[in-house]
């Protein structure tokens, strides 16, 4: 089934498991903690949709700037002393996430099980495997242990291992590096834009996997093919076979 793509590529955070939601979530309560005006809830995680895939930084400016964020002056700036406001709220989110991550049945409940099974499958059958995250490597190894995936991938890149974030093309050419495949020889499993114009960017071929997320802002991206883009999480194995099939009859 494998045998013209030579690698898989996937993301981790709403591609493996849904943890987008779960950033959202704790973005929303950095910032119930943090300002003295509160935030709803729903408004944070709903901004959050237009930012899923950047950086922590470019998610923390966006945050402040869209809902004109004042920080509590004493407490926090003490604590924080000689941080900017978006290093704050990304130092006081990463500790409410953390917090979630550690109950080990959050992330098992939070797994997109289709696409776990594609890499699986790819595994299975020789293709060589990698991931492509922008959280941390501390923290895609707690999550990846929770999973049971952390032997599944000959190669992981994360945050920490680029100098550009996506959606520049940075950690893809890493991975193909280390791989030793070729850009038309690696197919890339992506759920946000970001992620999306990164793989593309680096010449791989792309299945785009919504999640409730990114889909408004995926359909909306230009020069996607619309038979890889993927709404139904149950589709994924048909249209990575799909897409396998095309490939070997083009050949």
């Amino acid at each position: 089934m494998f045998t013209l793509i030579e690698a898989m590529i996937f993301d981790l955070d709403g591609t493996l498991v849904q943890t987008e939601k779960l950033k959202a979530i704790s973005y929303a309560r950095a910032v119930a903690e943090l300002c003295p005006n509160p935030v709803p809830e729903s408004e944070i995680i709903e901004a959050y949709k237009q930012v899923v895939g950047l950086s922590r930084a470019e998610v923390a400016r966006y945050l402040i700037s869209r809902f004109r964020l004042e920080f509590r002056s004493q407490r926090e700036r003490a604590e924080f002393d000689g941080f900017e406001d978006w290093q704050i709220l990304v130092q006081v989110r990463l500790a409410r996430y953390g917090e979630m991550l550690s109950d080990p049945e959050v992330l098992l409940t939070h797994r997109w099980p289709y696409n776990v099974q594609v890499l699986e499958t790819a595994r299975s059958q020789g293709c060589k495997t990698a991931l492509a995250t922008m959280s941390t490597a501390d923290q895609t190894r707690q999550v990846l242990k929770v999973l049971g995936l952390e032997r599944e991938f000959n190669f992981i890149a994360t945050h920490d291992d680029v100098e550009i974030g996506k959606p520049d093309p940075e950690i893809y050419q890493l991975l193909m590096f280390e791989l030793d495949v070729e850009p038309a020889r690696t197919l890339v499993l992506e759920d946000s834009p970001a992620g999306i114009s990164a793989a593309q960017a680096a010449g791989a071929w792309v299945i785009a996997v919504t999640t409730p997320f990114t889909l408004e802002r995926v359909h909306q991206m230009s020069g996607l093919d619309q038979r890889r883009i993927v709404d139904e999480p149950e589709r994924v194995p048909a249209v990575v076979h799909d897409l396998l099939s095309e490939l070997r009859a083009e050949e």
